[in-house]
């Protein structure tokens, strides 16, 4: 308290006190103070010591230095004067405020605010900075005095704070802040006069842990398990404060439950004061918790928050006994024939380990794989019922599950009457066709690949020679692919034969041997017979065929002849002639010969009585020499070609033997006329009477010794002949 003229009081500790008297404010230069007992002011025997305080600046703060001095003359006016104090209580008044806690996140720097006001100002003021030991003591880190302040030596802090002071705020600053450091700190006010205050803040500190690592049992867990099993367990690391761990059962969080659920934690205090937390879950598993999904929560805090998170997810194997068996056809898919391969499948809704699995058919034991069974081939006895049974081998408890397995047949076809049957031309034929199957049937009936019937039964009213032959009969199953049967009918129709082709065939033939094939159909199979029509007996080789018999006879020729095939068997015959013509090659004469110089050949044509062959050869210079017969008109031609010739032979058209002589004859007149024009035409050449000859003779060329007249004969009736001269010139048309 600051009396109104300057005078102070203020006690320092009992039994001393101390009087100061200072000037006004604005004369604060000099103060004078006494300490005396309080015995001593009683007896009025005591001892005044004065301080002065220079004030020099320092930092930006006026600081005071003490002077002391004695004053023996002051002696009764101090006592006055305290005793004036005490009259009228004025003391003076030092109030401070702090924060409950300050937070900072480890590694940081914690700035800690002490706000204080008194009424010495900061003159006579003392701040100090405390910390609580855990014993409770205080520790002193930090003193400031009117004019001398440092941090207090061997400290956890020495080398770490500072303090700042603005006006009435004194600020403890704490750089790089540890986990050690979450202390409580005092800050202690204290003035001239015998008053004090203090107060206190929290300083909290925080370190985030590090991200929860979570393993589940490897090994499965089994629903009869008596006791709760290990489900797996959670950790975190360097946190502080603790962090706390949490378990989630399928986003459920999961707490302690006698005999159901134990949540066992253990905590670890490292060698830096972080916190490192360890949770186990065990609990009895349940069916549904095969699918599961069990992870921990971690819940820690930072300044002015709390944060959460959540590890990786994991399942677990749990081993459950089953209450159902289920077996099923797995191949083939919908009905089953014989001959298939049949895949049985056999399930529970349990997944014991300790199990063994078997499926039984008429009191026979199937080993099964992979919880199937194969049979390969299967007849209609393998159907029946099945059943799959599932033991589990701990306590040897059973279930069992079965089906019925329906295996289809269809047996062969049966016709009647067997393999073949034989009918008289005319009357009714009847045949019918069977199979027994599980299942509905539908029954064809075919003759060469031809749908004929339909049906069981094969009918014809009237049997022809058309009817016989090989009919088949196919039994099929509509309900399902792939199951067909079928059996074969040989019909034969009792008759007369029939040879094939017309009654009466002509042979023409260049060869002096001859092959003539007779074929006659007929039930029972016809004996073919040859004969000529001198009455020889041919020998000839018979075979017999699917509807009758073949017969081929092979024989010489030397003129034309009739052949005879008798077809027979006991209902009658049937007879076939061959006219034979032969085609004889004759001697070739040689009428006359006229060779050509020079010449351009358009075609050449030679005529038989059986043949004509068209030759086209190119233009190119040539010799020919005609021959004519009674019966041909032959060209031959040497001809150095270009390109060789095409000949095209084709049958020519049947010519009469009587009209060949009159075309020959004609042909001969044509050419000797030809011939006497040409020679008459070459007389008048030599002679000048055409062309613009003189008459007179070139003796000094080369007279040939021979005229050569050629006849050209074109196959283009639109072509002209032309007549060449002996040097092969083209002659005029007033010289033709």
């Amino acid at each position: 308290m600051t009396c109104a003229e300057g005078l102070s009081l203020q006690r320092v500790s009992a039994p001393f006190c101390i009087i100061c008297l200072s000037t006004l404010r604005r004369h604060s230069s000099l103060s004078l103070c006494t300490v005396f007992q309080e015995d001593q002011f009683l007896s009025d025997s005591f001892h005044t010591h004065t301080r002065t305080h220079a004030h020099t600046p320092q930092r930006g703060h006026l600081q005071h230095r003490p002077i002391v001095m004695a004053l023996p003359d002051t002696a009764p006016l101090l006592v006055g004067l305290l005793l004036l104090f005490h009259a009228f209580g004025a003391w003076a008044i030092v109030e401070v405020n702090m924060e409950d806690k300050v937070e900072v996140m480890a590694g940081e720097t914690a700035q800690i605010t002490c706000m204080f006001t008194t009424d010495e100002g900061l003159g006579g003021t003392t701040i100090q900075w405390f910390y609580v030991l855990p014993n409770k003591e205080r520790q002193r880190i930090y003193n400031k005095e009117p004019m001398h302040e440092a941090a207090e030596q061997n400290t956890l802090f020495t080398h770490r704070i500072s303090l700042n002071v603005n006006g009435t705020a004194a600020v403890l600053v704490i750089r790089d802040v540890g986990v050690r450091d979450n202390l409580e700190f005092i800050c202690v006010i204290k003035t001239l006069t015998p008053e004090e205050a203090e107060g206190r803040t929290q300083l909290q500190v925080f370190k985030s842990p590090t991200f929860p690592t979570i393993e589940a049992v490897e090994t499965g867990i089994s629903v009869n398990e008596k006791d709760p099993s290990k489900i797996g367990s959670c950790r975190v690391k360097n946190g502080y404060p603790k962090p706390n761990i949490t378990w989630y059962r399928n986003n459920m969080p999961l707490r302690n439950t006698p005999r159901e659920v134990v949540v066992t934690s253990s905590t670890t205090i490292e060698s830096s004061g972080l916190f490192s937390v360890q949770s186990e879950l065990t609990m009895k598993v349940k069916k549904e918790d095969k699918d599961a999904v069990f992870y921990c929560e971690v819940i820690y805090f930072v300044p002015g928050a709390t944060k959460m998170t959540e590890s990786q997810h994991i399942n677990i194997t749990v081993y459950y006994l089953p209450t159902e068996v289920t077996i099923w056809v797995e191949s083939p898919k919908g009905k089953i024939k014989e001959g298939d391969t049949l895949e049985l499948r056999c399930d529970n809704n349990g997944n014991y380990p300790s199990s063994i699995t078997t499926i039984k058919h008429q009191n026979s034991e199937y080993s099964v794989e992979n919880k199937t069974m194969v049979r390969t081939n299967v007849k209609r006895l393998d159907g029946g019922v099945y059943e799959c049974t599932f033991e589990e081998t701990d306590n040897f408890e059973e279930i069992s599950g079965s089906t019925k397995v329906s295996v289809n047949y269809l047996e062969s076809a049966v016709i009647t009457p067997k393999d073949s049957i034989a009918v008289m031309e005319g009357e009714e034929l009847k045949a019918s066709c069977n199979a027994l199957s599980s299942l509905q049937t539908s029954t064809t009936w075919f003759k060469n690949e031809k749908l004929v019937s339909k049906g069981n039964t094969l009918s014809v009213k009237s049997a022809t020679l058309e009817t016989a032959g090989m009919y088949k009969c196919v039994v099929t199953v509509p309900e399902m692919e792939g199951m067909k049967t079928s059996s074969t009918l040989q019909v034969n129709v009792k008759g007369s034969p029939q040879i094939l082709g017309p009654d009466v065939q002509e042979v023409e033939t260049y060869e002096t041997t001859v092959n003539l094939t007779c074929s006659a159909t007929g039930f029972p199979a016809p004996t073919i017979m040859w004969t000529t029509s001198d009455g020889k007996n041919l020998n000839a080789l018979q075979t017999e065929t699917e509807d009758g018999a073949q017969s081929v006879v092979t024989f010489k020729i030397t003129s034309n002849v009739k052949v005879f095939c008798n077809a027979s068997n006991d209902f009658g015959s049937k007879v076939v002639e061959f006219n034979i013509k032969t085609i004889l090659n004759t001697t070739l004469t040689t009428i006359t010969s006229m060779p050509t110089i020079s010449t351009t050949t358009r075609s050449t044509t030679t005529i038989s009585s059986d043949t004509v062959v068209h030759t086209t050869p190119t233009t190119t210079t040539t010799t020919s020499t005609n021959t004519i017969t009674d019966d041909t008109v032959i060209q031959n031609t040497s001809t150095n070609y270009v390109n060789d010739p095409v000949q095209t032979p084709t049958k020519s058209p049947n010519i009469k033997k009587e009209s060949k002589g009159f075309v020959i004859a004609i042909i001969i007149i044509a050419i000797f006329l030809l011939a006497i024009l040409g020679s008459v035409l070459y007389f008048l050449y030599k002679k000048g009477r055409i062309c613009g000859r003189s008459g007179k003779q070139d003796f000094s060329k080369r007279k040939s010794s021979k005229d050569n007249i050629v006849v050209e004969m074109k196959s283009d009736n639109t072509e002209e002949a032309i007549l060449l001269g002996v040097n092969g010139e083209k002659q005029q048309p007033n010289d033709q």
